[in-house]
């Protein structure tokens, strides 16, 4: 088990931090080619897309052949993407390379694929815990990266800053052997056999699966929203960018704490009620910040804020999965669940960028991101997180 978080867990710090400091090249990227904020942003909105729609088919194909092979293709893809990103000269090339390809390699080197291994290698009394401790290694990196990557632009260059990203991408390659799961045997008499389809029409038959779906949208809206955008809302207000760089490690940092806290704390309570408790305080953390004046150290406290109830969604909605319909097929069904997380992705980062060629302002998403938190809270409290019940197969069958 040690060694399946060690390694899922500097995977998915490097995966999640590589891309947790996109927000840094918006400006000199469109500042250097002439493209306005929408074209960096739809690219962007892109990547989030193309990463939900592949990370079920990441998921399936780790479930069915292994993790391992998965996460190599997603690190070669992910190098490649970062390489393209510097050298695309064009929004049409642009998107193809920083949204496509990237997107596609983040659905087989993140939560999903990695989630998947984790839950069958680790018992359930410890499941919540250990995603805890993996969704806080992303954080970390987020807290890790976004300096270095500010460093590299500053000190370099934004290209060569990319490119030196793509060789830190190849190393999550390596990083794979250590998810290496044994070849499967053959199931015990008299347990549950279920196909791929099976499986898909009893997850999307079930109530609470939609409902998780429902709020994992909202998540995707507002962390990629503010992830992506953030830099530019504060340099629109007059603050330096050293301000939006502490903003986004300080996310990293306290999401560490945050997401590790919630898979502690999902372990002993119902996960519904914290996952409403935690889209509820995110609408009240942005209400705060838009209310008050704005300065550094309201800044700081609302990244602070906001870091503690990032991912903190993450622990709890892919336990609640596993919990209701075992883990056979969790890295199918986590990346059907994240991907509407990446459609909600899509649009936060999307209309961002389009609300703001409009109008010249972020002031309306925010809100949209505030009234949406409010709905995610609602739809989490009916969901029932206890195992679904299946048929007993029949005895000709077993034998």
């Amino acid at each position: 088990m040690t060694q399946v978080l060690l390694c899922g867990a500097a995977i998915v710090t490097l995966s999640m931090g590589i891309r947790h400091g996109f927000g840094l090249w918006l400006q000199p990227i469109t500042m250097d080619r002439g493209w306005t904020r929408e074209t960096f942003a739809f690219a962007l909105a892109v990547q989030n897309l193309a990463w939900g729609l592949a990370g079920p088919v990441a998921g399936a194909l780790a479930d069915r052949f292994g993790a391992f092979r998965v996460i190599v293709v997603g690190s070669l893809l992910y190098a490649a993407g970062l390489v393209l990103m510097a050298l695309s000269t064009s929004g049409l090339a642009f998107t193809g390379s920083a949204g496509v390809m990237i997107g596609l390699a983040q659905s087989g080197t993140t939560y999903a694929v990695v989630y998947g291994v984790i839950g069958r290698n680790v018992d359930a009394s410890r499941r919540s815990w250990a995603m805890g401790v993996t969704a806080a290694a992303g954080s970390f990196g987020q807290f890790l990266m976004v300096p270095v990557e500010n460093w590299l632009i500053t000190a370099l260059d934004w290209r060569s800053a990319l490119f030196i990203l793509g060789c830190l991408a190849l190393m999550m390659a390596p990083l794979a052997l250590g998810l290496k799961e044994p070849r499967a045997t053959e199931p015990l008499p008299g347990t549950h056999q279920q196909s791929i389809g099976a499986a898909l029409k009893e997850a999307f038959a079930y109530p609470s699966f939609r409902l998780l779906m429902a709020g994992y949208f909202v998540c995707g809206f507002q962390v990629v929203f503010i992830g992506v955008h953030m830099p530019s809302y504060l340099k629109d207000k007059g603050l330096t960018p050293d301000v939006a760089t502490t903003a986004l490690a300080l996310i990293g940092l306290f999401n560490v704490f945050g997401t590790y806290a919630a898979g502690v704390i999902g372990q002993r309570w119902p996960k519904r009620y914290l996952l409403s408790a935690i889209y509820i305080l995110r609408s009240v953390a942005i209400v705060t910040f838009l209310t008050l004046p704005l300065t550094p150290w309201s800044v700081y406290v609302f990244a602070s804020v906001m870091g503690v109830l990032w991912l903190s969604t993450v622990p709890p909605t892919n336990a609640v999965v596993a919990q209701i319909f075992g883990v056979k097929y969790l890295s199918m069904l986590g990346g059907f669940v994240f991907l509407s997380h990446q459609i909600g992705s899509f649009l936060g980062v999307w209309l961002g960028g389009k609300l703001y060629d409009l109008s010249g302002s972020y002031d309306v998403v925010w809100w949209i991101a505030v009234a949406l938190g409010v709905f995610a809270a609602m739809v989490n409290l009916p969901v029932r997180e206890s195992a679904i019940i299946r048929p007993a197969p029949a005895a000709g069958a077993a034998a």
